[in-house]
């Protein structure tokens, strides 16, 4: 759901209510870091034609998951007959057992500082989830609990909720002169969750396949971590979600322990992952390429405008700049912070023989 529509008004108030203003902004404080915002803008803003689309059941979950602080995120889609079925387990915040139903419904937000402001508008956690359930057959918490992530169960009927008719073209990335990634192919699942993994890639992984591919990423990602007393003795229910099938000891635990997170597995594919045939899928920003620049993963060079250097003055390594105008942009975020400006811009950078002169676009949040 794209808020970028927002109102001035509604969005003071939902600035309001993330800041700590919650005897102004909110209607009620449900407990463990969740309120229900008192506007009846955000109430609107929530309503059922803000989903029209899988690919955007697809981004607003991706973004819930990016405000719950999560590191890495797994997306499992799959689609039977005009079933679609979507699974995406984190390894952010959690959600409580309390609130497992609550956060589904109109207004609830987490009053945590989960604000964010990106390519698809102004969001924070919980926002979308209303609207998501609406349009879906199924919209539930399969597991989560504070502190130890979320495993989160779509289903959609897509003879209600349509997507697009190609979701197996990979899209296309273009670097332009000036800087900026221009994208080409469908606007499908793939390139909504690329597109996705591209704007966040400094906080956090993606990783996108088949319910198989990701119970068996989730089993090597567990595996990573965990030690062999842990994995011989360690409760699943107090394992953070993403680790839990790495207890699994034969493929029928394996099995049963994917379906406790809504991942459908046989014991086949199960006895198949723990053989080591199946194998756990790499970062989704591992799989593009952006013609005309170097692998994101390695250094993307995706800057609205890079800096440049005379010839007949100052010269300033490639890797200095990109450092610099790092630093210029997390020092403009702190002051955007406090002024409701629009924190994630980039700063242009050029550097002549008689000085360093640097540009910031400033713009509103709304």
């Amino acid at each position: 759901m794209s808020q970028s529509n927002m109102s001035d008004e509604s969005l003071e108030q939902f600035v309001g209510s993330v800041c700590g203003e919650s005897h102004l902004r909110v209607e009620a404080d449900l407990g463990d870091g969740f309120v229900r915002l008192r506007s009846a803008e955000a109430e609107r803003r929530q309503a059922a034609h803000d989903i029209r689309s899988t690919e955007d059941v697809v981004i607003e979950m991706l973004r819930n998951a990016r405000d719950a602080h999560a590191k890495s995120i797994f997306l499992a889609v799959s689609r039977e007959g005009a079933l679609r079925r979507i699974v995406m387990v984190d390894d952010g915040d959690g959600v409580p057992p309390l609130m497992h139903d609550r956060i589904f419904e109109p207004r609830v937000t987490s009053k945590l500082d989960t604000m964010h402001f990106d390519k698809w508008g102004v969001h924070g956690r919980g926002m979308a989830l209303y609207s998501i359930a609406v349009n879906a057959e199924i919209a539930q918490i399969v597991a989560s609990d504070s502190g130890k992530g979320s495993s989160i169960l779509i289903e959609t009927d897509l003879g209600k909720l349509g997507e697009k008719a190609d979701q197996s073209s990979f899209p296309v990335f273009e670097l332009t002169q000036g800087g900026t990634v221009s994208v080409r192919g469908p606007k499908n699942i793939l390139r909504t969750v690329c597109e996705f993994a591209l704007e966040s890639r400094h906080g956090c992984s993606v990783y996108l396949g088949s319910a198989t591919d990701i119970v068996a990423t989730l089993y090597a990602f567990g595996l990573s971590s965990l030690t062999a007393s842990a994995r011989v003795f360690g409760k699943a229910e107090e394992m953070p979600v993403c680790k839990r099938l790495s207890l699994a000891a034969d493929p029928a635990a394996l099995a049963d322990a994917a379906g406790l997170l809504g991942l459908l597995l046989s014991e086949r594919s199960a006895r198949r992952i723990l053989d080591g045939e199946i194998a756990p899928v790499p970062p989704l920003l591992d799989r593009i390429r952006i013609e005309g620049g170097e692998a994101p993963s390695e250094k993307p060079p995706l800057r609205s405008s890079r800096a440049s250097s005379d010839a007949r003055g100052l010269k300033v390594a490639p890797d200095d700049l990109d450092d610099f105008t790092d630093r210029i942009a997390a020092a403009y975020r702190d002051l955007a912070r406090r002024y409701y400006l629009e924190p994630d811009v980039q700063p242009t950078v050029q550097v002549g023989k008689d000085g360093i002169r640097i540009s910031i676009p400033v713009s509103k949040l709304r």
